[in-house]
């Protein structure tokens, strides 16, 4: 169902235009206002390639929550939620509404949770084309029958080329992504990354469903042939979207899920998933969505003449993406709901080389590695960074937080003690070595480690705890060289391997007192021992 109309259908949002206002459009229509106002490029195969300008990712420094009296007291203020004045939010927002005046507006009516009974009905205005196609690619398009009585809960007004002004709307710069809890609206300006869209929402997800008790998680879950569900939590770059698109099990969805009392369900109805130096080989999945019609693919380079695309070519960004329907995953769940988790992994790409390319983790040992987060920035890829770089981003999404990461440790804790859930690490960065000395992990020997664990094939293998790092090293796993799973044995120089493991416990160690100081004792006595 679309429609088109001049000026009107906005009214409720305050929003008017002289120009024409076309809702809910197919892809083949959005594709052809895409093309006809020079938004994006055709490739070869048929995905929509389309640039984003100056902003190749998010801006975090540029999110602000408004502080009003029906938040105010449960948002974890800080340097993720910084706050923002409701008379600062009203004036950017009479001005958006005023640039969108002159603007053609494209509308999508969508779902956020494939679980009925917790879904949030959200409804984007935007002025670009390519990004109605993306949000329609990411979120669950209702059924016809539900649209002429759609409600949205949550709105979204997405403006790229109005710029904020710091002095008069209270942002840091040109760019504003602004959630109101109270008005139920999110502002986006000054940047066209699709991204923010989609964690705009994320956001807003994870401040209304932990007050319903449904833990909103950033992981991806898939099921396997005898309908366990298994959910892959890991920070960007740790192989989360790669290593769920599993031939064998069926994708539940890649990146944003809600633990219920009634099980795991995805809160999207699309992927996102980075496409710089992709495999067909490796990841064939997620390779053939790149010559598919309806793909939005950010910033992948591409032959102007054949319209091949280039996904090795990164001068434009690292951080190339593809939005594309989990539809084009053949083996995806077609209702997007899983059962209680048999197992969680909890992906990091290590660029120290030391850890452990796959751990047992105990209940304690789940809790600290979740509030932790752990990855690591390889060499080279910031300006002035020399040497891998730890990141800890708790709960595997930091950024996408309003509510205090106890809150969220608190749900998991319960939600695994109630399922007996196991827990695994899984290093898929460095081994023999740090970045620039060692080797990535082969992504056969990490598929192989995780179809073990998932398989149940773990249980009855022995164990080694880990000196450092205090977690569970198995002694064998099918398909694996054993010598891989000892860390310490694949360096060269094993005086190099302790010094650069005791570096990066103490990072740990470090963080968690910084961060979680009035943690449960258990919890913190699980981490590494320095």
């Amino acid at each position: 169902m679309s429609s088109a109309q001049v000026g009107g259908g906005l009214e409720r949002h305050g929003v008017q235009t002289s120009k024409p206002v076309h809702f809910n459009l197919s892809a083949p229509a959005l594709y052809e206002h895409a093309i006809l106002r020079q938004e994006g490029t055709i490739a070869s195969g048929g995905p929509l390639v389309c640039r984003t300008g100056a902003h190749t990712g998010r801006s975090p420094n540029d999110k602000f929550v408004v502080k009003e009296p029906s938040s105010e007291a449960s948002v974890w203020w800080g340097k993720v939620n910084r706050p923002m004045e409701s008379a600062q939010f009203d004036q950017l927002r009479r001005d958006v509404v005023t640039h969108l005046k002159g603007q053609e507006l494209f509308v999508q009516d969508l779902y956020a949770g494939a679980d009925a009974e917790y879904r949030l009905p959200v409804r984007f205005i935007q002025e670009l084309a390519w990004q109605s196609l993306f949000v329609r690619n990411l979120f669950i398009v209702p059924p016809a029958s539900d649209l002429a009585a759609f409600a949205p809960q949550f709105t979204v007004l997405t403006a790229p080329s109005f710029k904020a002004d710091p002095a008069r709307h209270g942002t840091r710069s040109e760019v504003a992504i602004a959630v109101n809890f109270a008005s139920r609206e999110v502002l986006i300006c000054g940047t066209s990354y699709g991204g923010e869209n989609k964690k705009s929402i994320f956001t807003v997800l994870n401040y209304l469903l932990p007050l319903r008790n449904v833990l909103a998680m950033h992981c991806a879950a898939n099921i396997g042939p005898g309908g366990d569900t298994a959910l892959f939590f890991g920070l960007s770059g740790t192989g989360k979207t790669t290593l769920s698109s599993d031939s064998e099990r069926q994708l539940i969805g890649d990146d944003e899920h809600g633990w219920s009392d009634r099980g795991v369900f995805n809160l999207e109805g699309g992927c996102y998933a980075k496409m710089i130096r992709l495999s067909a080989e490796a990841e064939p999945q997620i390779y053939q969505t790149t010559h598919r019609f309806g793909t939005v693919l950010e910033n992948v380079m591409m032959d102007p003449g054949t319209r091949a695309l280039d996904v090795d070519d990164a001068s434009l960004t690292e951080n190339t993406r593809g939005a594309y329907p989990i539809e084009f995953i053949d083996n995806h769940a077609p209702s997007g709901i899983g059962g209680h988790p048999r197992n969680i992994v909890m992906l990091t790409a290590d660029a120290y080389g030391v850890l452990p390319p796959i751990a047992r983790l105990s209940a304690e040992g789940a809790m600290y590695h979740y509030l932790s987060g752990y990855t690591a920035k390889v060499a080279g890829t910031e300006k002035g960074v020399t040497e891998p770089s730890a990141t800890f981003s708790t709960c595997f999404g930091a950024p996408f937080l309003p509510l205090n990461p106890n809150v969220y440790a608190k749900q998991l804790g319960e939600r695994i003690s109630q399922n007996q859930s196991r827990v695994w690490l899984v290093n898929t960065g460095w081994t023999g070595g740090p970045h620039g000395v060692g080797s990535r992990m082969k992504i056969a020997y990490t598929r192989a480690m995780i179809r073990a664990a998932l398989s149940g094939a773990l249980d009855h293998v022995a164990y080694t705890r880990h000196p450092i790092f205090n977690i569970e090293v198995p002694s064998a796993v099918p398909d694996v060289p054993s010598a891989v799973l000892d860390p310490r044995g694949t360096w060269a120089d094993k005086a190099a391997y302790d010094a650069q493991a005791a570096k990066l416990a103490r990072m740990f160690v470090e963080n968690f007192k910084a961060n979680f100081a009035d943690a449960d004792p258990k919890v913190a006595a699980a981490g590494p021992t320095i």
